[in-house]
């Protein structure tokens, strides 16, 4: 199982049981504004919007909290005013880590991000040590109780997706970013559910992590993806199928 999708399960097993919609809602309010904010508050005419704000509608936001932050983002209403930066780092293994974040105060993230590596056995490293092994791609996830592979697979390639491709219980699309909402309404058009739907960061290659440092792996993941100015944390940790989470 890839590092992607290995992490993806067990943040949606962690999401169950945590509920911590509070943070979700922060993080999702600032890609909202600071999406606004470099494409305009016009869905239809800024894809990252309107992907934020189907994010937003998938874990129930308020209508008007989205309203808010697509306005702090054009300048309707005062906001703060984000800056995007990356992270690189190696976690327990030496499995790449790449970190998206948006903060207002540089030295803070970066002193909390080092804290947090150190604390799992891993490290922050230099810019662009890790960044070349990630592809950034339109990534969906199908289950297969939902579709037939082939009905997926016509739908998706038509729309212009790369792959379609099983992983256990479920099919994976890939796309290249800009086709990411073409193929996505294809799939939706089509009545086939996504459990998962984003632009993200795949990795290349993966590397195995197991035992303790498995452990660690996933301990580093939701430390990172616990700070308040992380907004997404990606790795190539292949890590096994039946840790206990």
């Amino acid at each position: 199982m890839s590092g992607h999708s290995k992490w993806s399960t067990i943040k949606h097993k962690k999401a169950a049981t945590d509920a911590k919609r509070g943070k979700i809602f922060t993080k999702l309010i600032k890609e909202i504004t600071i999406a606004a904010r470099m494409g305009g508050g016009d869905p239809d005419a800024n894809p990252r919007l309107r992907t934020a704000l189907a994010a937003a509608r998938a874990e129930n936001m308020p209508k008007d909290n989205m309203e808010r932050a697509v306005k702090k983002g054009t300048g309707e209403l005062e906001g703060v005013n984000y800056e995007e930066v990356t992270y690189e780092g190696y976690g327990a293994g030496g499995a790449a880590v790449f970190i998206e974040s948006l903060t207002d105060n540089k030295n803070r993230t970066v002193a909390d991000v080092r804290h947090i590596f150190s604390k799992a056995g891993g490290n922050l490293g230099e810019s662009g040590c890790v960044a070349y092994m990630f592809d950034k791609k339109g990534y969906l996830v199908v289950e297969q109780s939902a579709t037939d592979e082939d009905t997926l697979m016509e739908v998706a390639l038509d729309a212009g997706a790369e792959d379609v491709r099983e992983d256990g219980d479920n099919f994976e699309v890939i796309t290249e970013p800009s086709d990411f909402e073409g193929v996505r309404t294809a799939i939706e058009t089509a009545g086939i559910p996504t459990i998962d739907a984003e632009v993200t960061m795949l990795p290349q290659t993966v590397t195995p992590v197991t035992g303790k440092e498995a452990d660690q792996m996933v301990r580093l993941m939701d430390a990172l993806e616990d700070c308040d100015d992380v907004q997404k944390v990606y790795t190539n940790a292949d890590l096994p199928d039946d840790m206990e989470i």
